[in-house]
């Protein structure tokens, strides 16, 4: 069984590429939102920037999950 430094490394590392995977998830919602936006479908794109600032949110709550099991 791994101790539990290698736990929190493995962990980490998963969070990272979710991390990831979640920016780039928000960039592709971001292009669709300027482009939502540009063809006068406003009331869609600003559910498109709710949805942005909730990935913002968790992103920050990873990245403080990461740090913390990094530093353990």
């Amino acid at each position: 069984m791994a101790d539990n430094s290698e736990a929190n490394i493995a962990t980490a590392d998963a969070l990272t590429l979710l991390l990831h995977n979640q920016h780039a998830i928000c960039a592709a919602i971001e292009e669709v939102t300027q482009w939502l936006a540009e063809k006068g479908v406003g009331s869609v794109a600003a559910n498109a920037v709710t949805a942005l600032e909730t990935l913002d949110t968790n992103a920050q709550g990873i990245t403080d999950a990461i740090l913390r099991l990094r530093q353990s």
